[in-house]
């Protein structure tokens, strides 16, 4: 009798664990390498999708990692057609008005890439001279902290958006576009990594904060603080037991995270 009701306690707490296991779907562009992308096999992969994972873990979580296009990412995520994005989502006022995030998870500059023969002209402060934009197309992603700040700082370019990065970079690299302005690293992935790709420059230094943003973060729903809060302490958990390294020198030769 006693060994009955030991096995009946025991089957009953792992049934409870189990209901208890936390499932959660975590939406990502898969259109952005080298933070997401879909690979030749179909499944989803890229930092984003690494550093989901493995905060999925941390917090002992059952994750399914979905594909959501980017524009409709922030209403999709209003719709509870998923519980999270982790896509490279900068952390600014504007979406901050819709959603929570996380803290930061990586912080790295938007820059311009054109052709190396190109006219624009560099700044005494070492930033693109914006008169020299003029009459210039400049591609940037649609609904993106790109598409904000080269319309409120280059104001005599045309800016031309595009449903992905990928259809960007192909538009400047057959010559359709003058400029391109992105996150470094994904223009690096996307454009001087690529054939042909030593035929273009990063145009000047980069920039940081304001309408950028403050650095990648992980969208919630604002009624979801209990999940915001322990994905947040994730992060700082896996910079701290080096998991973060191992992922983050998988993709890049320097620290992401920023200062």
């Amino acid at each position: 009798m006693t060994l009955t009701l030991a096995a009946a306690a025991l089957a009953f707490a792992t049934a409870s664990a189990s209901a208890e296991t936390m499932k959660l779907t975590i939406a990502t562009e898969g259109a952005y390498a080298p933070f997401n992308y879909v690979a030749d096999d179909g499944s989803l992969q890229g930092f984003d999708v690494d550093i989901a994972k493995a905060l999925c873990e941390k917090i002992k979580a059952e994750c399914t990692i979905v594909k959501q296009d980017w524009d409709g990412m922030i209403p999709a995520l209003l719709a509870k057609k998923f519980d999270a994005i982790v896509a490279s989502m900068s952390i600014t006022e504007e979406r901050k008005q819709k959603i929570d995030f996380t803290g930061k998870y990586y912080n790295t500059p938007a820059v311009l890439v054109a052709r190396k023969d190109s006219k624009i002209k560099i700044g005494t402060d070492g930033h693109v001279d914006p008169a020299s934009l003029k009459g210039l197309k400049i591609g940037v992603q649609r609904a993106t902290i790109h598409e904000n700040f080269a319309r409120a700082n280059f104001p005599g370019a045309e800016i031309v958006v595009y449903d992905t990065a990928d259809n960007a970079n192909l538009d400047l690299m057959s010559g359709r576009l003058d400029a391109r302005m992105d996150d470094i690293l994904a223009l690096q992935e996307g454009i001087l990594k690529q054939e042909g790709g030593g035929d273009y420059a990063i145009m000047g230094k980069g920039w940081t904060g304001g309408l950028l943003g403050d650095g990648a973060g992980i969208g919630v729903r604002k009624e979801d603080s209990k999940l915001r809060d322990a994905l947040s302490q994730a992060i700082l958990d896996i910079r701290a037991d080096g998991t973060y390294k191992k992922i983050n020198d998988k993709y890049f030769n320097f620290d992401v995270y920023g200062d």
